[in-house]
């Protein structure tokens, strides 16, 4: 029996291409409307300068990027392909041909599996959802930031679009063939978990393929800093963290990917909570959770265990 209560990327990837598939993040020095003063110059309440960067954009081309960590990561193991992630900011903002230009170099690339672009639903039209439909690459997934279905947190967190904006894009992008993954997060100013329990219903009901769950922290030099430092929100504790994690995973669609459960910061960015920090550590209390607690992925929409387990053939990945 699988030790996963859940539908990990691993496993996907596994099944998708017959071997485990690494993730490549790259940085195409992208820029961001919430940021460069279309939308607004302070960006998202939580989102630093970096933009969850790499630093790398302004020196080091993609291909070249995806060269070298390839060459790194295959000194490691082998057998493994890998999946381009451009990561930082908004990578379909801007001119279509940019975005025409990162997929024409990355082209042809050794190992290369599929690409994911990172990007917000309000910087997406039908030119650019054809050039990512149409990438010369085995798969392509969009990476879209949703956060929350609900329009009074997007605009306490200064997002700069609604949901009904999210739910446009990810229709057409899953129609089309470009498969969705969702970033939401858990403990947003103002919400509770009645909130977050309706955000993923949303998300059940698009063609979303995948989704990650980002538990909320404090970045350094963020508007989300100062608010927390005048006492106006705090973070989840790591025990109510699981327990909306937890439930939300028993609500969400079998079939969905998970690609992340939680949040990845950097030490020298977080200012709170500490136990953000010890990822690991969150992810084996949450697969002990979903067993002591025996509930797993779309328990609550009547997945019954038995057929968890055999679903299409799953094997741990």
């Amino acid at each position: 029996m699988s030790p996963n209560r859940f539908y990990p990327l691993s496993v996907y990837f596994r099944r998708r291409f017959g071997c485990r598939v690494r993730k490549i993040a790259l940085d195409a020095g992208s820029s961001c409307p919430n940021r460069d003063g279309l939308i607004s110059a302070g960006g998202c309440t939580f989102c630093n300068e970096k933009g969850s960067g790499t630093g790398l954009a302004g020196t080091q081309p993609l291909r070249r990027q995806f060269l070298t960590a390839r060459e790194r990561m295959l000194t490691r193991e082998k057998d493994v392909r890998f999946m381009g992630y451009i990561q930082s900011f908004s990578n379909t903002y801007g001119p279509a041909d940019r975005l025409r230009g990162m997929m024409r170099e990355l082209a042809g690339l050794p190992d290369l599996a599929g690409i994911a672009v990172g990007t917000r639903p309000d910087c997406l039209d039908e030119e650019k959802l054809a050039i990512l439909r149409d990438a010369p690459f085995e798969e392509v997934w969009l990476d879209l930031g949703l956060q929350s279905a609900h329009d009074k947190t997007l605009r306490r967190i200064n997002r700069g679009h609604d949901a009904a904006c999210f739910a446009e894009w990810a229709k057409k992008a899953g129609d089309s063939g470009v498969k969705v993954c969702a970033h939401v997060i858990t403990g947003l100013p103002g919400e509770t978990l009645a909130d977050f329990e309706q955000t993923l219903a949303v998300v059940n009901s698009l063609p979303v393929s995948g989704i990650k769950i980002h538990n909320l922290y404090i970045c350094r030099g963020t508007v989300l800093e100062r608010q927390w430092r005048d006492g106006e929100l705090e973070p989840l504790s790591q025990a109510d963290s699981l327990t909306w994690l937890v439930r939300g995973l028993t609500l969400l669609r079998p079939d969905i990917v998970v690609h992340r459960l939680n949040s990845d910061p950097d030490a020298s960015e977080l200012a709170a909570p500490g136990w953000a920090l010890d990822k690991t550590k969150y992810l084996n209390a949450t697969k002990q959770c979903l067993l002591e607690s025996d509930v797993w992925q779309g328990k609550a929409l009547g997945m019954p265990l038995s057929e968890w387990f055999n679903l299409d053939g799953r094997e741990n990945g």
